[in-house]
């Protein structure tokens, strides 16, 4: 009975005294809080704690990547779409009519300017020149008995044997022959000039097309169809259009002789296929669409352009000399139009607008005013800024190097 009173009284106070502890322990954990947020005093003066906590607050800086503006001589360019055109496209036809005998050339192949690329069966056309050279042949042996007998008579009409009357028929005999003789020799001509037309031979330098008639066939002089084509495009041309807001510009130059560089490009805009200049602008604009034409040049070397093939064309109209430049990063877009922070030398930020001009390289914009030489602005943790922010400067090898600690 004893020893069990005794194990309830000492449960008692057990109980007792864990309940003190938990009040003691709330008390501690309030007091805590009670002083951690408690206002700043009478005079107005935080708390020590507070006031170093506020302190570091003011004076965190935004992490930031900042570029300098600097000076470049930036080319202005002009894009537009345009379409190759050869040098010169030349159908070749037979100029005689006749069986095509033999076909020398390779569809595809390049040829040179005089080159022979078919014969057709010329028999009959040396048949009739040999029948003209027989004819000229008996009509200059009638005009040789003809002179004879005239300066026979002349002789009989100065002793005054023959009358006037048959030295002047004889005269005018000799005259005939004469001008028979002359045809003869203008039908020859004209034969062999038909014979020489039987070989066909390339007008220009340039690549032959698909063959267009096969050998046996019969070819017709001024057959529009023609034997083969071919098209010159060393030199190669690109004919374009640009708005007529360029006329005044590019007139000014072109008239006085000025070749513009130009840079032909694929449908991508992606691989520069040739490089050229233009030298030519047309004398009209286009009402219609407000444009006026030009015609650019390139030497084509490696037959990059081909005809009627699509391009873009870029041509420099102008360039900036010295003009200041900054990375396009650095360069944001609002609806006030485009701004850039600039940093000062106390290390805060100031929003500045800019007026963009054109752009230099992949990663480069013109500012034409806002920003000046030498400037530094922020190009990355744009984000967070505002005029007057603070910011630190990094750069990536200085990130780099602190992500490398770290691991």
């Amino acid at each position: 009975m004893t020893n069990t009173s005794q194990r309830l009284t000492r449960r008692a106070w057990l109980k007792k005294l864990a309940v003190i502890l938990i009040i003691i322990v709330l008390a501690v954990i309030a007091w805590r809080l009670f002083f951690t947020h408690s206002s700043p005093s009478a005079g107005g003066a935080p708390s020590g704690r507070h006031a170093m906590s506020k302190g570091m607050g003011r004076e965190r800086a935004t992490i930031v990547h900042a570029v300098s503006a600097q000076q470049a001589d930036v080319p202005v360019y002009v894009s537009a779409p345009g379409t190759v055109i050869p040098n010169a496209s030349v159908t070749v036809t037979s100029r005689i009519t006749g069986q095509l005998d033999k076909v020398l050339f390779t569809e595809g192949q390049k040829v040179t300017a005089g080159q022979l690329l078919a014969q057709i069966d010329d028999r009959d056309y040396q048949a009739t020149l040999a029948q003209y050279q027989g004819a000229l042949a008996e009509n200059q042996a009638l005009l040789k008995n003809a002179e004879l007998t005239l300066a026979r008579y002349r002789k009989l009409y100065a002793q005054d044997s023959l009358s006037k009357q048959d030295l002047e028929s004889q005269i005018a005999t000799v005259g005939q022959y004469r001008g028979t003789v002359q045809q003869d020799l203008a039908q020859i001509n004209n034969a062999k000039v038909s014979i020489s037309y039987a070989r066909i031979t390339a007008p220009v330098t340039g690549r032959v097309g698909l063959r267009l008639v096969d050998a046996g066939n019969l070819v017709q002089s001024g057959d529009s169809t023609g034997i083969v084509t071919i098209t010159q495009m060393q030199p190669a041309a690109v004919t374009f259009s640009v708005p007529q807001s360029y006329v005044g510009q590019l007139a000014s130059k072109l008239h006085q002789g000025q070749a513009l560089p130009a840079t032909a490009l694929d449908q991508d805009g992606a691989t520069v296929l040739a490089q050229g200049d233009v030298r030519f602008i047309s004398n009209t604009i286009d009402t219609s669409t407000g444009s006026i034409a030009l015609k650019a040049t390139f030497a084509n070397q490696n037959e990059a352009l081909f005809a009627n093939q699509f391009v873009n064309l870029r041509l420099q109209i102008d360039r900036l000399k010295q003009a200041t430049v900054v990375s396009t990063q650095a360069i944001q877009l609002s609806s006030d139009g485009s701004f850039v922070f600039i940093i000062q030398p106390d290390h805060t930020v100031v929003r500045q607008a800019v007026k963009t001009g054109p752009l230099f390289g992949n990663d480069q914009q013109v500012i034409l005013s806002g920003v000046k030489p030498g400037d530094k602005v922020v190009s990355d943790g744009i984000d967070r800024l505002t005029t007057g922010s603070k910011v630190t400067v990094v750069d990536a090898q200085q990130i780099q190097s602190a992500e490398n600690k770290a691991e």
